[in-house]
């Protein structure tokens, strides 16, 4: 199964993100925003140097179905550049913004911008709304072999709730790998 990471927020969330799973030896995926990458370049190198997935979740996280087929281009260009600019790589996918999963429209724009994976979700942890570490723990437990979980950088909650989460996944006898390493 494979932990997806939303990259935004305060680095030093990322941070605490990237030990903890270190700890665990899981490995995520983390798609991320384009406007947090050229407001914390290191950003990428960490989650590259842990051994970990990066992608592509557009330029500034907008509700993205709603784009117009350029501006939607735009914002996955964007980031792809940034992240080109940064690694060398535009990252192994793309995950649109604000929907569980892609739209024809973002397939198609994402395709002309070079991505031939779209990464969706079927497990969100809604981590993003801070409802608590034991919602987290319990939202993430619908998870099964070959799930893709839905997570994001830059809440304290989801620090809380990490350790419990791995520990929990463990012991069902699922380990987190890279999207990459799912997708094989």
């Amino acid at each position: 199964m494979a932990l997806t990471f939303h990259g935004a927020g305060d680095l030093a969330v990322t941070r605490q993100v990237l030990d903890i799973v270190g700890r665990h030896r899981a490995q995520i995926t983390v798609l991320a925003v384009g406007t947090w990458l050229a407001a914390h370049p290191d950003a990428a190198r960490m989650v590259r140097d842990g051994g970990h997935d990066l992608g592509n979740h557009t330029w500034s996280h907008p509700a993205l179905a709603g784009y117009a087929a350029e501006p939607m281009y735009a914002e996955i260009q964007r980031c792809r550049d940034k992240l080109v600019e940064l690694t060398g790589s535009p990252g192994a996918f793309f995950r649109q913004s604000q929907g569980q999963h892609a739209t024809g429209e973002e397939l198609t724009e994402a395709g002309r911008a070079g991505y031939s994976t779209v990464l969706s979700y079927d497990v969100d942890s809604l981590d993003w709304k801070d409802p608590g570490p034991a919602a987290i723990r319990a939202a993430v437990a619908k998870a099964t072999a070959g799930s893709v979980v839905s997570m994001h950088l830059g809440h304290p909650g989801t620090i809380a709730a990490l350790p419990g989460v791995l520990a929990d996944l463990a012991a069902r006898g699922l380990t987190p790998v890279t999207a990459t390493e799912l997708l094989k």
